[in-house]
């Protein structure tokens, strides 16, 4: 779990992964994420598809921010062949970290030996660059949680992901319910969807035990860690910097 207590303000730009994904997004607003990325240390700049790896590769050079790629990006409906080659292709282009998306209607089908088999496929595809796995608990029962995340696991995904942010975001018992299934396991629980008030919620879902925020607002999360520490919902810093 997290130690907040041992983590400055610049430690903890790590624990997020800042994301710009709106349809309308230009060339511009792709650099401009970039520079935030790098103010706050963020551990990845996240970015909708393949058009922008190679600008994000360009401006996140020399750092150790993360080129991170969505796969599969918003559904998750394309086949298993598909996502194969737009990972492979990310990979290429510069990704360093891939977030690719689950087909929600395959687990509903309890098309569990198909789903395990994508899985699989997607880490080869991604020949040792970082994967994490999106299975929207919005649209999930909590037995169909825990089925997603045990099957992550078993693939040997590095990251279960909640959410594309697209739709609505997780509980903190959706995260528990993730975290409590990695046990035991490489794999790890990132959270994406955070909803209002972002900063309060997303240290919520950090003390929870996932280990990884993706969002948008990374700036208004992070400049609040000071006024959090205050009234005692972070706790104090008690490092050595």
């Amino acid at each position: 779990m997290v130690d907040l207590s041992k983590m400055t303000k610049w430690d903890m730009g790590k624990l997020f992964d800042f994301s710009v994904l709106p349809k309308q997004s230009t060339e511009a607003d792709i650099r401009r994420g970039c520079q935030i990325a790098k103010e706050y240390n963020c551990k990845a700049f996240c970015f909708s598809s393949s058009e922008w790896t190679p600008i994000v590769a360009e401006e996140l050079k020399g750092t150790d921010i993360m080129v991170g790629a969505a796969i599969g990006f918003p559904f998750g409906q394309q086949s298993s062949a598909v996502k194969a080659f737009e990972t492979a292709e990310a990979v290429r282009l510069g990704a360093t970290v891939l977030d690719n998306c689950m087909n929600v209607g395959d687990l509903k089908d309890k098309k569990y030996d198909k789903i395990l088999a994508e899985f699989k496929e997607y880490v080869d595809a991604a020949q040792g660059v970082m994967t994490k796995m999106i299975i929207e608990t919005c649209f999930l029962t909590k037995e169909e949680i825990v089925t997603a995340t045990k099957l992550v696991c078993e693939a040997g995904i590095d990251w279960v992901k909640t959410s594309t942010g697209q739709y609505g975001g997780p509980s903190v018992q959706d995260v528990m319910l993730m975290v409590d299934a990695v046990k035991g396991t490489k794999t790890k629980v990132k959270v994406a969807g955070v909803k209002d008030p972002r900063p309060q919620n997303a240290f919520c879902f950090i003390q929870a035990g996932a280990e990884l925020i993706g969002t948008r607002v990374a700036v208004e999360i992070l400049d609040a860690v000071d006024d959090l520490r205050k009234i005692g919902l972070i706790p104090a810093y008690t490092g050595d910097k």
